[in-house]
């Protein structure tokens, strides 16, 4: 075993825009979902096609894609480890 510590490299400027970035796609998910068909013998394609699930909902999914994306690439002034360390000593 190696006595090395290893550390987070992430900060919680990156952590909070990635949680961000995650909820944004989840809502986007969300919106794809959409509604049910009130008669299930029937095709009722303003309901299927409709403009949130087409447009709005693609939208939003790849703008969340492009915030987690962003988290990931945004410089952390400190990372989690070094703020952990600060707080103890």
């Amino acid at each position: 075993m190696s006595d090395e510590k290893t550390s987070f490299i992430l900060g919680k400027k990156n952590v909070r825009t990635l949680i961000n970035g995650f909820c944004v796609v989840v809502f986007g998910f969300f919106l794809m979902s959409g509604g049910e068909n009130p008669d299930p013998d029937s095709f009722e394609p303003e309901v299927i096609f409709s403009e949130v699930r087409i447009t709005y909902a693609t939208i939003t999914v790849i703008a969340g894609f492009f915030i987690v994306g962003v988290g990931i690439m945004i410089k952390p002034e400190k990372t989690l480890a070094e703020e952990a360390i600060e707080k103890l000593g």
